[in-house]
């Protein structure tokens, strides 16, 4: 079992625009250690003091964060925290910058994209201090306003966040409205959710809060006694008040009733108004909820910061005449009683002078009415808090454990998986089970066990069509496995009101089991699962899954990627209609019929694709339709198997031109928008989603495509010897214009007229040059020598005059970084074939 984090070691958060710290306050109430809170305003940083938020008071700094003294500040917090308490690492970064550039109940917008951009600060402090998590709440428009982004340009602040961000984290967006997950009064706000990716099995949807039934207002402050009179304060509770306002407003309210307004009166005189030179002139309603009177059973409305006033937005009691008191605002945010506004006790507090309570009010009641307007509420940060704690502190099943656990089980047959699943429901989570599932189906049927983990498929779910874009919904898996895909799909279309999930394998058992594992699913009352035991790329030969009746919104899955090589007839019905036949590649074949059958294909696939002659004709084929993403996921995305992959998502309703490709990069650990017919182009062999201006430099000055390349595949140790006529060189031979003698290393054969490449002996143009590396080197070759398949042979075409000047530019800085972006940043995909060995080239002469 492996760990997420070392034990005893204290849970930490940095807070930017943390405001009196309401929402922070969640994560104390779940343990949290904060290490340094950032809010410019004076006397909302007193209330955090108030509540003991930072254990040192140089935690507590009142400082623009956009001046590099502040953020020299938060630094030396940090490094008091790893001297004094062992911390290495920082747990979570969050931050609720400003929004009144973005919000809508602010009529008085200017030029905020400044203020907007202080996003920025928070972005750029999440990339220094790489926390394991990070947390940013903001207002609905959020994502969609405009920042001035670190490289100066102005973009839209999801695209900065993601571009800035989102090669080293996971990166879940979504606006909810807090009603629905446990807080008491409706508030529309933007979570922006990252954890890194280097924290397996975690998504950032495993620490959104819970969906809750809604709270209502009577529920929640009910049992508080009513308030009568103007400037009444509660004698048990000093935050229980009646608030004063000007007493010819009453008439405006008195006869109003549960959502109604005093803009409703139809009495005119009881509509809010001022007179003016003896004339009544109403007041305007631009908000549309002005003096109005809110609902007992119902949830409460939006908490602004103008909740004094019965002129905000939804302030007024459902029976009182008043706006609702400060401990009615504070249940309505869910700030719990212990949370504290002053260094004075409540109880002391309730024990002053009628006089000296009014006195306190008129000073306090301001601030924490307006930092109330402002904050997160405390359930929210809370259960986010929680959540991170439990995915800090979780024990994470590796393949070990999951092989030690199917053979103390004895999980070799299906019934067995099937029981043990069953009876297992509550003890392990979903993706452990199908861990275990993958790995006994492994070895059940005697192949490698490719599971998919909880963090890769995210990658791909994240970025398929947005659930506000449908009513109904059809999603295909077409060999699903274990269904590692599944909880994401539902969890990222459970607001979808009509969602079908087809779930298709070939293998009959993997289905029941499958049937079974499902039940630990909260499955939605708008989702239909079918099950289909089918080989997907012959399902609809019987009429039942043609283009005209079974069309899906979304293909997505992890198909098979071995070759089929041992059934000739079924391969030739795999190859019909086919644009690739050349291929014996089953994912070929997926991607292909998924294509034809979805407007969205989304499919991990090995990385080899980008490259191989094999699939020339698929890469051709699929460049016709937009390429929405490319994630490379290097040798990351399958722990234990020894293969590089990639994820394609596809949009088939729109053409390649002109598309944006976002390409994403677990090897180099970014991510970016390209242009598709730029990484796609046709002047290259294949697809080079890492090209880039250095490329570009380097390519503008050789000319390619000048020498052909050969392998031998006949050379094995049961040929050659130690001693001999013909020296077989291998690739540690191959140095840059050298060969490289290596004691005991050395094999021989005396013979070479059966062998393929000894038609190359004594060859005086031929080039060598190690097949499998990303640091390229080339010699000439030698006389009375071949070389084994660890070495591909370039024989130059033409005329062409190659120098060993030419050959020692191969290893080069600048060719051995140019080499890498022509090979993906590869570590697998790596074999010299008649695609690659063009990017040999040679230096253009004048």
């Amino acid at each position: 079992m492996m760990q997420q984090n070392q034990k005893n070691k204290p849970l930490t958060y940095i807070s930017l625009f943390s405001s009196a710290g309401v929402g922070c306050y969640g994560f104390k109430q779940e343990g949290f250690e904060c290490v340094a809170t950032n809010e410019i305003i004076e006397r909302r940083l007193n209330v955090q003091k108030h509540n003991h938020k930072c254990r040192y008071e140089s935690g507590y700094i009142s400082d623009d964060i956009t001046k590099e003294e502040t953020k020299e500040k938060i630094r030396k917090e940090f490094d008091l925290w790893k001297k004094n308490h062992g911390v290495k690492e920082l747990d979570v970064l969050m931050a609720t910058p400003p929004c009144q550039g973005m919000s809508v109940a602010n009529h008085k917008k200017g030029d905020e994209l400044a203020r907007n951009s202080l996003v920025v600060e928070s972005v750029k402090l999440v990339s220094e201090f790489n926390p394991k998590f990070f947390l940013f709440e903001n207002v609905r428009a959020f994502l969609n306003s405009l920042c001035t982004d670190i490289d100066g340009k102005d973009k839209k602040i999801r695209e900065a966040i993601e571009l800035n961000l989102g090669g080293r984290y996971n990166i879940h967006y979504q606006v909810i409205n807090f009603k629905d997950y446990g807080n008491p009064s409706s508030r529309t706000r933007t979570l922006v959710l990252g954890v890194r990716k280097d924290m397996p099995e975690i998504t950032p949807l495993d620490f959104m809060p819970t969906l809750q039934k809604e709270r209502t207002v009577r529920e929640v402050i009910g049992d508080l006694k009513p308030l009568e009179q103007m400037g009444e304060v509660d004698t048990e509770d000093i935050y229980h008040n009646f608030r004063p306002y000007a007493e010819h407003m009453l008439a405006w309210i008195e006869k109003t009733k549960e959502g109604e307004s005093a803009f409703d009166n139809k009495d005119p005189k009881r509509r809010p108004h001022k007179i003016v030179d003896g004339k009544i002139v109403f007041n305007k309603n631009k908000n549309g909820d002005k003096y109005s009177r809110c609902y007992w059973d119902k949830p409460g409305a939006c908490v602004h910061t103008r909740n004094d006033i019965m002129a905000s937005q939804a302030t007024v009691h459902p029976s009182d005449n008043r706006v609702f008191s400060v401990r009615e605002v504070m249940r309505l945010m869910s700030v719990p009683d212990s949370f504290k506004w002053t260094d004075i006790s409540e109880e002391d507090l309730n024990k002053l002078s009628s006089e000296k309570k009014r006195k306190f009010l008129k000073k306090e009641e301001m601030n924490i009415r307006q930092s109330l307007g402002e904050a997160v509420p405390t359930v929210i940060f809370r259960q986010v808090a929680e959540n991170i704690k439990t995915s800090i502190q979780k024990v994470i099943l590796d393949e070990k454990e999951a092989q030690n656990i199917i053979d103390t089980n004895k999980l070799y047959s299906v019934e067995k998986i099937k029981t043990f699943v069953k009876n297992n429901l509550e003890h392990y989570s979903y993706a452990e089970l199908s861990k275990i599932i993958e790995f006994a189906n492994a070895a059940r049927l005697q192949h490698a066990a490719y599971y998919t983990r909880q963090d890769i498929c995210f990658t791909v779910v994240k970025d398929l069509p947005d659930a506000s874009n449908f009513s109904s919904l059809r999603i295909l898996e077409p060999s699903v496995g274990a269904g590692n895909f599944l909880p994401l799909l539902i969890e990222k279309y459970k607001s979808v009101p009509d969602v079908q999930i087809d779930l298709i394998d070939i293998d009959p058992n993997a289905i029941e089991i499958l049937k079974v594992l499902v039940q630990k699913l909260n499955i939605p009352d708008n989702f239909k699962i079918n099950f289909i035991n089918e080989d997907f790329l012959l399902f609809g030969r019987n009429g039942l899954f043609s283009t005209e009746n079974t069309h899906y919104n979304s293909v997505v899955g992890n198909p098979p990627f071995g070759k089929l090589t041992d059934n000739e007839n079924l391969l030739i019905e795999y190859k019909k209609n086919k644009h690739n036949s050349r291929t014996n590649n089953l994912f070929s074949f997926f991607l292909e019929k998924a294509i034809s059958h979805a407007d969205t294909v989304a499919l991990i696939i090995p990385k080899s694709f980008l490259s191989t002659p094999e699939f020339n004709d698929t890469r051709e084929y699929v460049a016709e339709f937009a390429i929405e993403k490319i994630t490379d996921y290097g040798e990351r995305g399958f722990k234990g198997i020894k293969i590089e992959t990639i994820s394609l998502i596809l949009n088939t309703k729109k053409k390649g031109v002109d598309n944006q490709t976002l390409v994403e990069s677990y090897v180099k650990n970014e991510i970016g928008f390209k242009k598709q017919k730029y990484i796609c182009s046709p002047e290259f062999p294949y697809w080079l989603v890492y090209r880039d201006t250095f490329f570009d430099d380097v390519a503008s000055k050789l000319k390619f495509g000048v020498f052909e390349a050969y392998r031998d595949r006949q050379i094995t140790k049961r040929i050659t010897k130690s001693s001999g006529r013909i020296r077989v060189l291998k690739s540690r031979n191959i140095g840059s214009n050298v060969i490289v003698d290596i004691p005991n290393y050395d094999s021989y054969v005396d013979e070479y007229d059966n062998l393929a490449i000894g038609k190359y002996v004594n060859h005086e143009t031929a080039v060598l040059v190690p097949n499998l590396t990303y640091n390229p080197r080339a010699c000439f070759l030698p006389e009375d020598t071949i070389v084994d398949g660890s070495v591909a042979v370039l024989i130059p075409k033409e005329e062409t005059e190659v120098t060993e000047d030419n050959l020692a530019y191969y290893n080069s800085d600048e060719f051995v970084e140019f080499y890498r972006v022509a090979r993906n940043y590869g570590t697998r995909s790596l074999n010299i074939d008649n695609n690659s060995v063009f990017f040999f080239g040679l230096a253009k002469t004048a």
